[in-house]
Parts: C-alpha cells; sequence; structure tokens
C-alpha cells in the first residue's frame, strides 16, 4: 500500500453532530506537515539563530578574557596530551576522556561528511573560512557549556552524575520552564537527527558500496546500540573512547594522504576559500553558483551543526567526567569544538575543494565522496568506513543526550521507554521511513539552541567567576605553574 492510498480521516464532534474530512492523502498531510515545518526551519535556523549563537560565543569569548585562544596551548597539554590518562582527580562517573569521547561520539557524524559537503554545495567554498570563525567562537560557547554543566551538575540516588542546561536553566538561572522546554525539545530531537537520520546515512552507503539490504543494516546497528547502551554511560564511555580515536585517525590518515598526494593544490584551495569567503562563488560546472549571504550562512549553520557548539547536548555527556574543577572539564569543550571542525571539517573541506569536486553539482555526502575517489582510487571506500562508524558513534551519544533529557522530564523509570521507542526506530530510519520525523528533528535540534543560549548569557558572571577561581592570580593554573618551575 502507498501512502496515496492512504486516507486521512479527521472526525470533529460538536452538538452530536459529526463533520469528516474525506479525500485528503496522508502523502497531502505530510507535504502540508513538511512546508510548515520548512517554514519554522528557516526560521530556527536563519540568521536571528546564527546571530545569537555567533553573538553568545563572542560574549562569552570577551568576558573570560579569550580563553580559548590565550589558553589554548595549555588546553591541548590537559587535554589532547592527557587523553589516555588513567589517573584522574575528582568526582565522577567515568574519565574526562571517555566524557568528551561520548560528546565527539555524538557531534564526529555524519555532520562531517555530508554537511561540509552541503555548505560547500550551497554556498560554494567560501562557507569553509565562516564554519572555521562559527568553530573559533563556538570553542568558547562550548568551554562555558561545559563548566556550567559540572557547576551544576546533580548525583541521583544510585550514584549517577547527571547535568546539562536542564540543570543549570533550572538550578543556575531559575528558569525551570526553559530547562523544560530544552528537555522536550532534546528528547524529541534524538529521534530523527541522533537516530533515523544515522541509521539511514549507514544503509545508504553500504547498500550503494557493497548492496547490503537497508533492513539487514538497521537490525544490526540496532541490536549493537542496545547492546552498548543497556550499560549507561559508563559503558558508552568505554566504547567511544576506544572508537572515536580510531575512526578519526583512520579518516584524518585517509584525508591527509590525498592532501600529500596532491599537495601541491592545497595553496590554491586555500586561495579559493579565503576569496569566495567575501564574494561568492560564480557558476562552476554542475555548480550554481553562491552569493556572499550564501557562503556565511551556509558556512555558520554547517559548523553549528558539526561542533553542536551552543546546542547544548555535549554538556550532557560532559557532566558524568571526573574533574576536581569545572573549568579543568571547560578545556575539553575547546578541545571538542578544535578536532570536530578545525581538523575533521577542514581535511574534508580541502579534500573536496583541492580536487575541484565541487563543480561537480553533487551534494552531501555524495560530493565528498565523489572529492575523495578524485584524491585516490580506493578515496570512496574511506567516505563510507567514515559514514558507518561516525554515524554508529553518533546514535551512542544521542541515546544518552535522550535518556538524561527524558529522565529529567519523567523520572528514571522513563528511560526504559525511551530505549524501547529509541532502538526500533534505528531500523525505521535504516529503511527510509519516516521522513517527515527527520525534518521535524532538524527544527527541534535549532530550538534546543534557544534556551540553552538564554541560560548562558544569565548565567556568564558564574562562567567569568569560575575562569577567574582557575586562572587568576591566586587560581589552580598559577598554583600549577608554580609547582611545575
Amino acid at each position: 500500500m502507498h501512502l496515496s492510498d492512504i486516507s486521512v480521516y479527521y472526525i470533529l464532534e460538536k452538538d452530536e453532530k459529526k463533520y469528516t474530512l474525506r479525500g485528503e492523502s496522508m502523502e497531502s498531510f505530510i507535504e502540508q506537515f513538511m512546508g510548515i515545518n520548512d517554514v519554522v526551519n528557516d526560521l530556527v535556523w536563519g540568521w536571528p539563530l546564527l546571530f545569537l549563537i555567533l553573538g553568545t560565543g563572542a560574549f562569552v569569548m570577551v568576558r573570560t578574557g579569550f580563553v580559548p585562544i590565550t589558553k589554548f596551548g595549555y588546553a591541548m597539554k590537559q587535554t589532547f596530551f592527557k587523553m589516555f590518562a588513567k589517573e584522574q582527580v575528582g568526582e565522577g562517573e567515568v574519565t574526562a576522556f571517555q566524557a568528551v569521547s561520548t560528546a565527539l561520539a555524538a557531534s564526529v557524524g555524519t555532520g562531517n561528511i555530508a554537511g561540509v559537503g552541503t555548505a560547500i554545495a550551497i554556498g560554494g567554498p567560501g562557507a569553509v573560512f565562516w564554519m572555521w570563525l562559527a568553530a573559533v567562537v563556538g570553542m568558547a560557547t562550548k568551554y562555558a557549556e561545559v563548566v556550567l554543566s559540572i557547576e551544576y551538575r546533580e548525583k541521583t540516588e544510585d550514584g549517577r552524575y547527571v547535568g546539562g542546561p536542564m540543570y543549570y536553566l533550572e538550578t543556575g538561572a531559575k528558569k525551570k520552564w526553559l530547562a523544560v522546554l530544552f528537555a522536550i525539545f532534546g528528547t524529541t530531537a534524538t529521534f530523527g537527527i541522533g537516530n533515523m537520520v544515522q541509521s539511514n546515512s549507514v544503509a545508504d552507503s553500504l547498500n550503494t558500496t557493497f548492496n547490503i539490504d537497508p533492513l539487514i543494516t538497521g537490525l544490526v546497528l540496532a541490536v549493537a546500540v542496545a547492546l552498548v547502551t543497556i550499560g549507561g554511560i559508563k559503558q558508552i564511555g568505554r566504547v567511544t573512547s576506544v572508537l572515536v580515536p580510531f575512526m578519526a585517525a583512520v579518516y584524518i590518515l585517509g584525508g591527509l594522504l590525498i592532501i600529500f598526494l596532491n599537495i601541491e593544490l592545497v595553496p590554491a584551495a586555500f586561495g579559493v576559500i579565503f576569496r569566495d569567503a567575501f564574494t561568492g562563488s560564480a557558476a562552476l560546472g554542475g555548480f550554481v553558483g553562491s552569493t556572499l549571504t550564501m557562503a556565511i550562512r551556509f558556512g555558520i549553520a554547517r559548523g553549528v551543526f558539526t561542533n553542536e557548539a551552543g546546542l547544548g547536548s555535549a554538556p550532557i555527556a560532559h557532566a558524568a567526567a571526573t574533574t576536581d574543577h569545572p573549568v579543568r572539564q571547560g578545556l575539553w569543550g575547546i578541545f571538542e569544538v578544535f578536532a570536530d571542525t578545525l581538523v575533521l571539517c577542514t581535511i574534508t573541506a580541502l579534500v573536496i575543494v583541492m580536487t575541484g569536486a565541487w563543480g561537480s553539482g553533487e551534494d552531501g555526502a555524495a560530493l565528498t565522496t565523489v572529492a575523495f575517489e578524485e584524491g585516490m582510487p580506493f578515496g570512496g571506500y574511506i567516505v563510507t568506513f567514515g559514514l558507518v562508524f561516525f554515524a554508529f558513534s553518533t546514535l551512542l551519544g544521542w541515546s544518552y543526550y535522550g535518556e538524561r533529557c527524558m529522565e529529567y522530564l519523567f523520572g528514571s523509570k522513563s528511560i526504559v521507554i525511551y530505549r524501547l521507542i529509541f532502538i526500533p526506530l534505528i531500523v525505521v530510519g535504516a529503511i527510509g521511513g519516516l521522513r517527515a520525523v527527520w525534518a521535524l528533528a532538524d527544527t527541534l535540534n535549532g530550538l534546543m539552541a534557544i534556551p540553552n543560549l538564554i541560560g548562558l548569557l544569565l548565567l556568564s558572571p558564574v562562567v567569568v567567576r569560575l575562569t577567574k577561581n582557575y586562572f587568576g592570580k591566586d587560581g589552580i593554573y598559577r598554583n600549577e605553574k608554580q609547582g611545575n618551575d
């Protein structure tokens, strides 16, 4: 039975009279729904939200004394160079690296492959510059989010640490209604952006490359996710702390190999990116051309989409980290955005631009695949590998986010109900169902940012106070530095 064969009936009762509206197909209903959602989505992901995201990040950047920039070296020393350290000081459920791995597992997803491809396909190579700008500002946003998630996290009766925007909005900003809104948006968005979109990407990729039945892919993914998530954040953290470095290393090495094989094209690629960032792109091959406005909008939007700075999702994972100070974990937020956008997305972008694939007329993951295949014979397999593992990791991370939002709204007993909905939808997504839900989830994903950003602005004095407590003349940073001396 096709969608067009299913009629939608609206039955209204008033004064014992029934009015029945017939003949409107489900397909027509979905089209109307999608049309309304598109309008709302354009507003949510339009200039007002983008300005709010960038403005909040810039505000926090200035208020904290440009910590993500002035303390960048220190942040890398405390994060990248200590990511596998087993000794942890403070309280928490998982290590600092396991927490950031869970956050990266959720943000390092199809956005790094398909998102970059979409940004360049619509906004041209210049969109990459604005993606970088969003990432630099985003480091301050993510830093503030993580700091607040540790400061206002709570310990449950069974010994778990929970936190995120729901908690710092309610406890810190005293805005419970905003906390509830965020939790509602977050719970619903996980079913689309963090679930069906991911499983569908994997299924399409494996079906195209290896002719694997999407249903089989969906079932395997559902079982794998269920086996991991049943162990909670500790099990998710253990898996992602191995999976994230492995998948990132394979993708980075593959991308760098293509770049080095075509090293003579790198200067020209950077030249195109910087030139088009302020002029837009003329039509080329299958590329229809873009304006400066398109480059800015889609570069910033896709940048936010890939690293999730400002959306409020990552702080939920960071809240479970073992740490002795909010700022120490906040440094992982800086590292997270740097690794996600300024490293992974840049590699994808350079391959697309330097190979000239951006003029092919392709979009999203297909564009990235074409670029990698242009770069070297087996490049397409690297993209397939990346999509499979990036999407799987995103399923793990977002399942945890959804559980915490659901728990905040309805208590810990609701987690089982959430899993009973989340796991089957992985299969539904793999076979291509409920695309309307995907579109709605994208809108809800953007709506998550609004209450979170309001909270960051209201609680910026707390972030400043904790930053001074750590980096001030009598803070932990100074004492550590003097001790090393």
